[in-house]
């Protein structure tokens, strides 16, 4: 009984000399690591196109294993709607908008590059986006809205400044010429598989866009 009661005190000393076990906390999510593998996704996009592009792929070119991807997202398609999201929001900033004096000129220059090598990529990411849309659609049908919302934001802030300057008509529906326009750029590059360079978006706008808000537009000799 004697060695029994030393054996306990002995037990009892050591639970407070350690103390409760403390739980284990996992790593926290590396931010910076999202961004290095939606810029993967889109350099991938711009290699293969969205039909042949995979995980694995995309694994490879972000240096990182497939399953901290699926982490991230449970889907290439996810992955890809991220990737253009944060490319679209990266290439807009809503605090310093172009004002020229021009609603054409600054519908143009809100979505210039800023530089060769960003124009020539964003255009290949862009026509190599196969049949992304029809996939994205089955999961969500809000896609103008999570896909082109940065830009759709811009354009509309550029409406209302040509509405104050009376370029455009007060009537005019911005909100519905901000979707036209990003639902134009998807149909020309995924149904007509146009690339869509600057000659493109002048189209759109001196032929639909522009005519519809009661702008008026310059033949062109």
């Amino acid at each position: 009984m004697a060695d029994m009661s030393k054996i306990n005190k002995l037990a009892t000393k050591k639970n407070e000399t350690t103390g409760p076990t403390k739980a284990v906390v996992g790593r926290k999510r590396d931010d910076s690591l999202d961004a290095v593998i939606m810029d993967a996704a889109l350099s991938a996009l711009a290699e293969v196109g969205y039909d042949r592009m995979t995980m694995d792929l995309v694994a490879e070119k972000a240096k990182t294993g497939k399953a901290t991807m699926y982490r991230r997202w449970s889907s290439k398609t996810e992955l890809v709607r991220d990737a253009l999201v944060s490319m679209n929001s990266q290439s807009v900033n809503l605090t310093s908008l172009p004002d020229t004096g021009s609603l054409r000129e600054d519908l143009l220059t809100v979505v210039k590059p800023k530089s060769a090598q960003q124009s020539e990529r964003k255009l290949k990411v862009l026509s190599g986006l196969g049949s992304f849309f029809a996939e994205y659609r089955k999961i969500s049908e809000d896609i103008s809205a999570q896909i082109f919302g940065g830009w759709e934001k811009a354009n509309a802030q550029l409406f209302k400044r040509a509405q104050e300057r009376g370029e455009i008509s007060k009537t005019a529906n911005i909100n519905e010429a901000c979707r036209v326009i990003s639902a134009m750029t998807a149909y020309m590059t995924t149904l007509q598989l146009r690339h869509f360079n600057k000659e493109a978006y002048e189209e759109l706008l001196d032929g639909i866009v522009l005519p519809a808000l009661g702008a008026k537009v310059k033949s062109k000799k």
